[in-house]
């Protein structure tokens, strides 16, 4: 494809999520290619831009917005700056790519989702788990009947906690692990069965390992309770060490699956001394680990990038959109209102006043 028919891309962003961005764009580039990034932090979009051989870089993101050509901008940035950069991308009629989770509160969600509408403008949820190669072959099987009907959906995701500080000051992200893996968890188990409405919410959340570095949560268990009579069982932290796990487990009455998104796409390996990278989030590369390769493309990020790119041209119709955020936000709230009040929690919810997620935890109120 010729680089005029190619959509343009900026990226708000030059931290590890926006370094995902672009190399996802490179690794698929007959569809898009990124044409500028922007960051407020002096010299690191002038960095980042060399690294990705990204002709221009800007330290104002709106000084990116009046680039014509431009048009399509993915945010990676903290979640408290999704709302007022969407508002501005959608007023300078680009199409928005929002990292999860969508934002701080269901106001601000709300407002999103009008303002990209009435712009005319496509508002694209980065969920990539609607991507992942195993987790989109399980939903496959599914859909064709392999297991029956699904009544329990489990996904996991656990770590030793985030690469950037900004993620810890709950000012910024709204939440702990929760606001930042349990949205992975809420979207994929509403996405594999088909978006049945929510019917309830119960979370125990706690702070295990990292209460001198945030008020957050760092690790997580959420029960959704979905109207077709299916379960979904979300369980994050930030508290496992030894690397990354995601996984899924997919039960039927006529069968089950399970996907390990790591351990099929590993190499098991022994060092005395360690080595470079092993994969995202592993601390340390001594003694047993586990490296993986195509990690990018194992976790559907590519293939995430090149479909809105092809949304933007209407070649396909948007899988992952601002309301399935919307719904995710939602379900966050009320998860953080059932640790807090211990009590499960019924959809709809929409409490008013809330600032951050997990106020509904750490000053649970009746509502």
């Amino acid at each position: 494809m010729a680089s005029k028919d190619r959509v343009k891309v900026g990226i708000i962003g030059s931290q590890f999520e926006a370094e995902i961005h672009a190399e996802s764009f490179r690794i698929m580039p007959d569809e898009a290619e990124v044409v500028a990034v922007a960051s407020p932090t002096p010299g690191h979009a002038a960095a980042f831009a060399r690294r990705f051989d990204i002709p221009r870089a800007f330290t104002d993101y709106r000084e990116m917005l009046a680039e014509p050509d431009i048009e399509m901008i993915t945010i990676a940035a903290p979640n408290a700056l999704h709302c007022q950069m969407t508002l501005d991308i959608a007023n300078a009629g680009k199409h928005v790519v929002c990292e999860k989770p969508l934002c701080m509160t269901l106001e601000e969600a709300d407002c999103m989702i009008e303002v990209c509408r009435a712009k005319g403008v496509l508002f694209l949820y980065a969920e990539e788990l609607f991507f992942t190669p195993k987790y989109v072959r399980a939903k496959e099987m599914a859909d064709q009947g392999a297991f029956g009907k699904v009544y329990l959906v489990k996904q996991s995701e656990k770590h030793f906690g985030p690469h950037a500080d900004w993620f810890w000051d709950v000012d910024k992200s709204g939440g702990g692990v929760m606001m930042d893996m349990g949205c992975h968890g809420i979207a994929f188990c509403s996405w594999f069965l088909g978006r049945p409405s929510v019917k309830s919410v119960y979370c125990q959340l706690a702070t295990h390992v990292h209460a001198d570095k945030t008020m957050g949560d760092d690790d997580a268990i959420c029960i959704l309770e979905f109207e077709n009579g299916a379960i979904g069982m979300v369980e994050d932290s930030w508290a496992r060490r030894g690397g990354m796990q995601d996984r899924v487990e997919i039960h039927g009455e006529g069968g089950l699956t399970y996907a390990d998104l790591h351990m099929g796409n590993a190499l098991p390996t022994y060092s005395e001394y360690g080595y470079g990278y092993a994969v995202e989030k592993a601390p340390t590369t001594k003694g047993w680990t586990y490296p993986v390769f195509e990690e990018l493309w194992n976790y559907g990020f590519p293939q995430e990038m090149h479909h809105f790119a092809r949304c933007v041209r209407g070649k396909e119709t948007p899988q992952a959109t601002g309301e399935d955020g919307r719904l995710v936000q939602e379900v966050l709230y009320a998860a953080y209102h059932s640790a807090g009040t211990g009590r499960k929690v019924a959809l709809p919810f929409r409490p008013a006043g809330v600032k951050r997620p997990i106020d509904l935890w750490r000053n649970p109120r009746e509502i």
